[in-house]
């Protein structure tokens, strides 16, 4: 199907679960749990969907820092997860059943660690963590010349940073071959990846720039070699084929605004105003996608600013992430 896929109409976005507090970040199992981001104050966390759509919130407690808002993250087995925090205290944290939450990684070459933005568990056990920037607020990124962003390795050597100098990443996941880490860099507009090596990373490549108007967030594999990604700001779905063409799949924005909005990352004098401009259309913002359904067909879109998730029927399957068993 590739390049050839039919886009998808607004009127054909479903919505699944409800009074979810910024479900940025969506996870399915093949057991059928759909796990939700759940940054309510002072109850973040993580949300189990029910079948019919109602939310079990995990709360962290004991343990958890204050400002805990869990973004990105990833499932460990026993039911734990690892939580990226995107609160000023930031670094990484291990949220387990009972709600008791761990520090993971809290510093790295003798620094604390800021706001992080994503943790992926790969099939290898090994947790990559991605961090947007050193500064704070994290807004002072905003612009299409500054390049602090980096990735940190946590395995049984340690921790150790393998990528720098990245474009505010967000998203990074080991594609299905396991050869390459692939990284969304989302003021860079671009998708980057690494080739794997015994010991870290080698050097970057670019995948792709994005078309005007996508600012991309979260990102998938689907089983004919595509990656589907999220865009914040225009509420864009893309798809990059595996020969490298871009293919708007879905979008929900003001046109005239998703143009202003590019013309000030040109600029230089792109805001938080900006990334923030689709968080009153329908899809609010979307941030994050995944495959779920007994098929991997059934897609799932995480928002910054939605109450629900939102639902799309896929034709074509997603691949099986590293925690689909768990």
């Amino acid at each position: 199907m590739g390049a050839d896929m039919p886009a998808f109409r607004l009127d054909q976005v479903g919505t699944f679960g409800r009074d979810l507090v910024r479900p940025e970040c969506v996870a399915c199992t093949a057991a059928g749990a759909i796990w939700v981001s759940h940054a309510a104050p002072g109850a973040g966390g993580v949300a189990r969907l029910d079948a019919d759509g109602v939310a079990h919130p995990l709360v962290a407690a004991d343990g958890a820092p204050a400002d805990l808002v869990p973004n990105g993250w990833s499932m460990e087995p026993g039911g734990r997860f690892v939580l990226a925090n995107l609160g000023d205290s930031g670094g990484a944290w291990r949220l387990h059943p009972d709600g008791r939450c761990e520090p993971v990684l809290t510093e790295i070459d003798g620094q604390r660690m800021p706001p992080v933005n994503f943790v992926h568990r790969d099939d290898a056990g090994r947790l990559w963590i991605s961090v947007s920037t050193w500064r704070i607020p994290r807004d002072r990124a905003f612009h299409r010349e500054v390049a602090d962003g980096f990735v940190v390795l946590l395995d049984d050597r340690g921790a150790r940073i393998v990528a720098d100098g990245l474009g505010y990443t967000n998203e990074v996941k080991v594609d299905p071959s396991g050869r390459w880490l692939y990284a969304n860099e989302t003021v860079a507009r671009r998708l980057s990846r690494f080739p794997l090596h015994e010991r870290g990373l080698g050097q970057r490549e670019t995948v792709v720039e994005y078309v005007d108007g996508v600012v991309p967030d979260g990102f998938e594999f689907d089983v004919e070699g595509g990656i589907w990604c999220a865009s914040v700001m225009s509420n864009r779905l893309v798809r990059v084929a595996a020969d490298g063409s871009q293919a708007i799949l879905l979008e929900d924005c003001d046109p005239q605004a998703v143009a202003r909005g590019m013309d000030h990352w040109r600029e230089g004098t792109f805001t938080r105003e900006d990334m923030n401009i689709g968080a009153t259309r329908r899809l609010a913002n979307i941030a994050s996608i995944t495959f779920g359904g007994a098929d991997l067909r059934d897609v799932y879109l995480g928002s910054l600013f939605g109450r629900s998730l939102f639902t799309l029927r896929s034709p074509i399957a997603g691949v099986p992430p590293p925690h689909w068993s768990f």
